[in-house]
């Protein structure tokens, strides 16, 4: 019953899902082009509300835990474990001001609208995963890019989504890569939980009423720690806190 529900809500939510998308792209357009970065930052910004409040029309609910102070005139590298495209929405909202820019694949650096613009423009970087020394120089060009600017690098590194809520064993060289080239940087990792339920179904329809947690834990200086260490303890810290129901 729960399934069949789920059809005529996901149509609904996909025309709106399209909508936002197709009305934000000129709008990011104008603002990077006209007003500069801060007017695109916050045109990005709204634009994840309303992505993230437009999952509301499938009876998802979302829980964002961060009860620690962090400062935002710092370089952060936020990871956080991957469940599906939904992680990404409250990631930009609920941490904007770390300027959230993210290690995607080149993919997604065409055809969708909103999202495919400011992947291209907005300081993030774009990774073809079939060429790792490529891969690698771009990820420290952007970690310079953050460095410089005191954003927020996110990194997925289990480099796909988990399709059931399980992790997958993380992928330490593009982490790596970002803790030697902003050794000042505060690691901030996130678990995120039950946002793969919003596919549980697979593209269509979609799952509904799951609920999103997000859970912040304890910041970490990367220049307090051994490297490869550190990552050992970002991995246990995030799965640890991983729900299997």
């Amino acid at each position: 019953m729960t399934k069949l529900i789920a059809y005529p809500l996901t149509v609904f939510y996909l025309i709106v899902f399209s909508l936002i998308l197709l009305i934000f792209h000129p709008i990011q357009w104008i603002c990077l082009n006209v007003f500069g970065y801060r007017a695109h930052k916050k045109s990005v910004d709204i634009l994840n509300l309303f992505l993230v409040r437009c999952l509301h029309l499938l009876g998802v609910r979302y829980r964002f835990e961060n009860p620690h102070q962090i400062a935002s005139n710092q370089a952060v590298i936020i990871v956080s474990n991957h469940q599906s495209m939904n992680d990404i929405p409250p990631i930009i909202w609920f941490l904007r001001k770390h300027h959230p820019k993210f290690i995607s694949k080149k993919e997604l650096g065409k055809g969708i609208p909103s999202v495919s613009y400011n992947l291209r423009h907005g300081g993030s970087v774009l990774i073809d995963r079939k060429q790792a020394m490529q891969s690698v120089q771009a990820i420290e060009n952007f970690a310079e890019r953050v460095k410089k600017n005191n954003w927020g690098a996110v990194i997925f590194p289990e480099g796909s989504r988990s399709r059931d809520g399980h992790p997958r064993p993380f992928k330490t060289k593009g982490l790596l890569s970002l803790f030697r080239q902003i050794p000042n940087a505060t690691v901030i990792p996130i678990t995120v939980n039950n946002s793969w339920k919003t596919l549980k179904y697979g593209k269509f329809p979609m799952g509904i009423g799951a609920k999103i947690e997000f859970k912040v834990h304890e910041p970490l200086m990367v220049n307090e720690h051994d490297h490869n260490t550190l990552v050992q303890h970002i991995e246990k810290q995030i799965t640890d806190h991983i729900k299997h129901d």
